[in-house]
Formats: structure tokens, sequence, C-alpha cells
């Protein structure tokens, strides 16, 4: 029997692997696969190899083994991986070492000697010594040059950033200063946005000001919050936990409707990372959320359309997301702003979605979609455009038999059908000759009658 470790029963994995396996079916089952298709599993796949790789390093050096007090770093207070000498003679991780340097700090930490240098030198003696105590104890001590972009946690980060959440229950001065800190401090360093991920109570005590002031807080408290959560849900490991804290879809729909237009554009971007995950994209969806998003499509403030349409297009990847959107009136909005030539690549992309919906393709034809989709391909020199109007052209004459007379006029005065059968890509070359195949037995019928 297989044998289970630690990270099947990762709740992140599982939900990645569920993830990867219906996309990889949809490529394997099915002949119209988009590119997205494709780059989402790449990217589900690479998230789970970088889980895997940060839990056995966590496993291999924070697990159950007592280890001499030499192998430990006087900063993380782990294992270490890559011992490196100091100009005072002290022995450091590198990792951590190099963050207190770059921190601008120009001492020894634990002598508190100014340096004369600040060059590292491996120590050879300490890192053969732990090599040759990991071996004998079936513990493989992994090549340090993997994890050379890895932030590491030091005990002053988690000292600040335990009094920073403090400071979100103290007087309306300290929320501020300290909701901006942690907005800048989730933004440059990933080990703060780690640090959330490590305790339930962490994000209630970052929105603790909501809480306490029922009548809505100052837009730039909001705004660093709502920014706040938008650096923790880049996290991988955090999106499940920020998306089932209960407040925490609530706060970001109200921030949709209300707010900065950065706070509206960042509440926006931050819903798009949380449906990254497929059992995100359901409560997220159950939620109400689409309603806000729509609305804010519809205002069309240029700043904020392209966040708007990444996070309705992730929703709807789900079926039952692509109905909620097709009942808050997406179609009528989608087709007025791709009329207008608005962010017309990414809307596009959100119809096609949408064409899978029968009430969806009857509001496309009673909208006038068919001329303006026939005109895209034939001015539009984007070949993904291209596929996505034919996608949907497909879609709709299978759905409406008169939709295809207006086909049939395009096709004998432009021949764009047939051109885009021979030029487009795979799966628009796939569609074009399904029409034309349609156009063909119409004609057929027609003679016969």
């Amino acid at each position: 029997m297989a044998k289970t470790g630690v990270l099947e029963t990762d709740p992140r994995v599982a939900e990645l692997k569920k993830e990867l396996q219906r996309l990889v079916k949809s490529i394997v089952e099915d002949d119209d696969y988009s590119v997205e298709v494709m780059d989402r599993a790449r990217e589900a796949l690479c998230s789970i190899k970088d889980l895997k790789v940060k839990r056995s390093m966590s496993l291999k050096l924070h697990g159950p083994h007592s280890f001499p007090e030499e192998f430990r770093c006087p900063l993380s207070r782990a294992m270490m991986r890559d011992p490196v000498i100091l100009a005072t003679g002290q022995t450091y991780d590198r990792p951590f070492i190099q963050k207190w340097l770059k921190a601008g700090n120009r001492t020894c930490p634990l002598t508190q000697q100014v340096l004369s240098h600040t060059m590292l030198t491996p120590n050879h003696l300490i890192r053969e010594m732990i090599s040759q105590w990991c071996q004998s104890h079936g513990i493989e001590l992994t090549d340090p040059d993997q994890y050379g972009n890895e932030d590491p946690i030091m005990d002053a980060d988690r000292s600040r950033f335990i009094d920073l959440l403090e400071k979100m229950s103290s007087s309306a001065l300290e929320q501020k200063e300290a909701a901006k800190e942690l907005r800048l401090l989730t933004k440059r360093m990933p080990s703060f946005r780690a640090l959330f991920g490590e305790s339930l109570d962490a994000i209630p005590q970052l929105l603790n000001p909501f809480s306490q002031n029922k009548g809505g807080i100052h837009p730039d408290l909001q705004e660093d919050l709502i920014t706040t959560l938008l650096n923790l849900s880049i996290h991988d490991n955090n999106k499940k936990l920020v998306a089932e804290t209960p407040m925490v879809i609530p706060l970001l729909m109200d921030a949709l409707k209300s707010g900065t237009i950065e706070t509206r554009s960042n509440a926006a971007a931050t819903i798009f990372t949380l449906s990254a995950l497929d059992s995100n994209k359901a409560l997220i969806g159950k939620s109400g959320v689409l309603k806000p998003l729509i609305d804010l499509l519809e205002e069309g403030h240029p700043s904020v359309m392209k966040d708007v349409a990444s996070a309705i297009f992730n929703l709807c990847i789900i079926h039952e997301n692509k109905s909620r959107a097709v009942h808050e009136g997406a179609v009528k909005v989608l087709m007025k702003k791709i009329m207008n030539q608005t962010h017309v690549d990414e809307l596009l992309a959100i119809l096609a979605m949408l064409s899978t919906h029968q009430k969806a393709i009857e509001e496309m034809g009673d909208l006038g979609a068919v001329s303006c989709l026939l005109t895209i391909i034939r001015e539009s020199s984007c070949d993904r455009n291209k596929e996505n109007c034919i996608a949907i052209l497909h879609s709709v004459c299978l759905n409406d038999r008169t939709k295809l007379r207006e086909l049939r006029e395009e096709e004998n005065t432009y021949r764009t059908i047939s051109k885009l059968s021979q030029t487009g890509t795979a799966r628009a070359k796939r569609k074009a000759n399904g029409i034309l195949e349609r156009l063909r037995r119409a004609l057929n019928i027609t003679h016969t009658a």
C-alpha cells in the first residue's frame, strides 16, 4: 500500500489536487479546452510542488528530533541549512543573517559588535557535522540553493507582528498606524503574509476596527485593511483561511460598493486571488458577491475594470456561479461594454465562459451579439478574441436557427467564417467549421423543401 504522508492530509493540497484533477479531465476529454485551462492546470501543479517542498523542509528541520545546540541558528532557533560565519566569528543560517543585514543592521546579533565587513564565509565544518548527524538520523538535508528565495521568519518579525495586531484593538490613531504598517509589511515581506496563517485569530484581530465601528470606519483605514487582505490572499497557504474567516467576504462585498477607488479595486483583486481554489469559488459565489462585482463592472471606472473582470471570470469557472452571474444581469452589462469597445479581451473571455448557459445564449441573441461578434472577428488582430467570438457564435446558432440567416449573409459578403476556419486557432477552426456545416445543412434543407 502507498505510504500516506503529512502532505496528503493538508487541506490546501487536497483542494489543489481536486482542481488539478478537474482541469486535466477537461483537457483529456474535451477537444475544445482553452489555453486558460492549461495555464490553470500548470499553476495548480506548481502550487502542489511548492507545498510539498516546503512541507518536506519543515519536517526535516523542525521535526521531533532533538539536535545539538551548535547546529541551531541564533536567529531562527532552528537547525541551520546553510551555516555561514559573520565577521565576528559567530555562525548563523545564511537566509536569516542575510535578512538581518538587508534590514540595514551592521552589528552582530549575538555580540552586538560593529561589523568590520558584511562578507559571509561558509562554515564547512559545521555544515559537515550537520550533514553527518542528519545522515545518522535518517534525515535528508536538502540543498539550501533550492530555498534561496525563501523569506525567513525571525523572532523579531513575530514580535512585531503580535504588537501590530494588538494595536488593532487600541485607539483609532493606533489602529490607523498599525494598519498602514501591516499593509506595507505584508506587501514587501512574504514572511509577514505567512505569519497570518499560523493563527486562526490573526485575521479577526486585523479586522477588529470593523467590529468596533458599526457605523463605518475611515476610508483610509478601510483601504489599508482591504489591501492587507489582498496581500494575504496572494500567499497560497492563506487562501482557504482568509475566505473561510466569516467576516471577510461580507467586508469585501461592502468594499466593492463603497470606499476609495483603490479599495474597491483591491477588494475585487482579493476575490480574484481567493477564487483560485474551487472550494472558495463556491463559497464566494453563494455569498452574493457577483451582484456588486457586476454593478462595479457596469460603472466602468477604468482602474477597476481589469480586477473586476478577472474576479468574475474566475468565479464563473464553476457552473453554479455562471447561473448566478446570468441571473444578476452579467450578459447585458458585458455586451454593452464590448459594443463600446471597453476591455474587449477580458470581457469576451467571460462572455465565452457564459455561452454554455442556455439563458445567457438567449440573451446574447436578443442583444445583437451576432453582428457585434462577427465585426470583431473581421476587424480584430487578436487570435484569442476571434476564438472566443466564434465559440459564442457556435453556441448561438446551435440554440437559435433564426441566427443562421445573419451568419449566412456575413459569409456570403465577407467569407468571415471560412477565413477563420483556415487561419484561426485549432479551437477556432473547429467552431468555424461547425458553423459552416450547419449553414450547408440548412441550405440543403431549404433546397429540398
